[in-house]
């Protein structure tokens, strides 16, 4: 899917005008891309809530403080204008990403740990991100907190909800349309990039390569801080590696979703460049814990908390 969506970036560059219609529809496609995620959700997913609080409190509390606090030293770091700058922090404060779930089980992490990573952050979302987006950003650029916690409740808490009800009474017919449903996912995501891109194609080309710089950062940074604050509160390897994960891994789709809202286009590009770069590192970093399995094990990075 990265590749597509890197093509198609390619192509709303070249042909700005051929995709500019998607961008009204950017909020029901991800929409669509949420009610996905609430279709791969059961009621045993929030009950491991309950059944491991600390695992996810601990990779929640890492969501919301990581992921925010390094947009924010990136933004004064590079000196980003408002209007980008806001792109980066909004890509810190949503919640982790639907991709996730699948690197967790590549990388041979915690499953469960993930989807209710997922789901519990998603749910939070409504709350944190606009408060978030106001703290960092509102010094800056006007964040509208109740009109964004209404957007985010309408697309994406309402969908998941939607999706995990099909799921949990609508059984058969779940299973009989969730084949489909990471095929559409993915079309859907490969649209909203070309979108976004399509509305800020000329921009794009000015800070396209500073934006690529800021985005691996920003993931980088998360998958690294993830994994060493797991560590030293001392949660498991399996854990820690799907902590890592987690945080790394952003529901960028949101971001560039309410950057084109509220904010100007531009602003929806560093959620665009995410979508495919967090996808190509956490596929490289799956590669690198499976590859250096031995029975079913990874050696754990040794962090030594005092």
């Amino acid at each position: 899917m990265s590749l597509f969506v890197f093509l198609i970036g390619v192509f709303a560059v070249w042909k700005p005008e051929a995709l500019s219609w998607v961008g009204p529809h950017i909020p029901v496609f991800l929409g669509i891309i949420m009610f996905g995620m609430g279709m791969t959700l059961t009621v045993d997913d929030f009950k491991n809530i309950v059944r491991n609080p600390k695992g996810i409190f601990i990779g929640v509390f890492a969501q919301f403080l990581i992921m925010p606090a390094v947009a924010f030293c990136l933004v004064k770091a590079f000196g980003l204008p408002p209007e980008i700058a806001i792109g980066v922090i909004l890509v810190g404060t949503c919640p982790g990403g639907t991709a996730s779930n699948v690197i967790a089980f590549l990388a041979k992490g915690d499953v469960a740990l993930s989807v209710s990573m997922s789901a519990t952050s998603t749910i939070l979302a409504p709350l944190v991100t606009p408060i978030l987006t106001y703290l960092l950003a509102d010094a800056v650029i006007d964040v509208s907190v109740t009109s964004m916690m209404m957007s985010i409740v309408k697309m994406v808490l309402l969908p998941v909800l939607l999706g995990l009800a099909v799921h949990h009474f609508f059984e058969n017919f779940s299973r009989t349309i969730n084949p489909f449903m990471p095929v559409l996912s993915a079309v859907t995501v490969v649209l909203t990039v070309g979108g976004v891109v399509s509305l800020s194609a000329a921009k794009l080309l000015d800070v396209g390569m500073m934006m690529f710089v800021v985005v691996i950062c920003h993931n980088s940074f998360g998958l690294l801080l993830g994994y060493i604050l797991a560590k030293t509160f001392r949660l498991d390897e399996k854990s820690s590696r799907t902590v890592s994960i987690e945080v790394g891994m952003q529901n960028s789709g949101m971001a560039a979703s309410l950057a084109v809202m509220y904010f100007d286009p531009i602003a929806a590009i560093p959620g665009a460049i995410f979508s495919v770069w967090h996808n190509v590192s956490g596929a490289l970093l799956a590669n690198y814990f499976a590859k250096h399995s031995e029975n079913g094990k990874v050696p754990s990075i040794e962090v030594k908390v005092s």
